[in-house]
């Protein structure tokens, strides 16, 4: 891993969940404990902020948690004396969306696709998206709408020791759809995004067109723990550099390099030599082996 570097710009893309969570890590220690001097508006984004700007100005930034792809930045009010109170930014970087975390002083004006800064003592939390699908919703608590109606559909999440092989079976033998497509909408567990999704499935010798309820109790706990294993090896990696991901050290993601599956369309697949193949699920690519993943 290079040597870190303080002064270096934070730039980062968040596909998938492992992403979001290598964003998270690489900016929330160094804005925790700011102070925040403003915030500037460019163009809209999928919903308003939700509160003046200048409501936020003076505000303590917390610690910046994650809820699957959410990042939550609690902006903690503490003057004039009697007026404490907690509420925060809920940020989606939407499907093109990027955070970049800058030291004071070292910041570039904003360009076209920069929408939101928060500026702070510490530096500049800066959102960029080209698409205009990501948000920065402002709430008072996150238990608390906007964010807790934005969260309530969200599954799981995927190391939560709550979410045992038996809930997990017991859900999926709710649905009748394909188990590629209910994990990639998130209503079960959160985070096996298109790239995992796949790869879990071939490591779990699953076909990913196979409907949910005929799915084994052993078949669905071997599939969790293989949606584990694949999430926590590419967290490791420091997630998938698929177009412009960074990390806090403005190196690649490396995860996509061991891909065994995702992209590799047409390929022999390293098991047994049959090409893989690939389909589209709701409007996803899905990439697998037609010999070594059973239905």
């Amino acid at each position: 891993m290079p040597a870190f570097n303080a002064r270096s710009p934070i730039i980062v893309a968040m596909p998938e969940l492992p992403e979001v969570e290598v964003t998270r890590r690489s900016f929330a220690e160094r804005i925790a404990g700011a102070q925040v001097l403003g915030v500037r508006l460019g163009a809209p984004l999928r919903w308003p902020l939700g509160c003046r700007p200048a409501a936020l100005v003076g505000r303590r930034v917390g610690l910046a948690t994650r809820r699957g792809k959410y990042l939550w930045l609690p902006l903690v009010r503490a003057e004039p004396p009697g007026t404490e109170g907690v509420g925060g930014l809920l940020m989606h970087l939407g499907m093109s969306g990027s955070l970049a975390f800058t030291e004071t002083g070292a910041l570039a004006p904003p360009a076209k696709h920069d929408h939101f800064d928060l500026v702070t003592t510490r530096g500049v939390l800066r959102l960029t998206d080209p698409r205009r699908f990501g948000a920065v919703v402002w709430s008072p608590a996150l238990d608390a709408p906007p964010a807790a109606t934005l969260l309530s559909r969200l599954g799981a999440e995927p190391f939560d020791e709550a979410l045992t092989p038996a809930r997990f079976h017991a859900a999926l033998q709710l649905r009748r759809t394909a188990v590629k497509t209910a994990l990639l909408a998130g209503d079960i567990v959160v985070g096996a995004g298109n790239i995992y999704a796949c790869e879990a499935l071939f490591a779990a010798g699953i076909d990913p067109r196979t409907r949910c309820h005929k799915l084994s109790r052993p078949r669905a706990e071997r599939l969790l723990a293989c949606v584990r294993a694949t999430l926590a090896r590419a967290l490791e990696l420091g997630g998938s550099s698929l177009r412009d991901f960074r990390d806090a050290h403005g190196s690649d993601g490396a995860y996509q390099l061991e891909a065994r599956v995702y992209g590799r369309a047409g390929l022999p697949c390293e098991r047994c030599g049959t090409a893989l193949r690939r389909i589209v699920q709701a409007q996803r690519s899905t990439f697998f082996c037609p010999a070594c993943q059973k239905r």
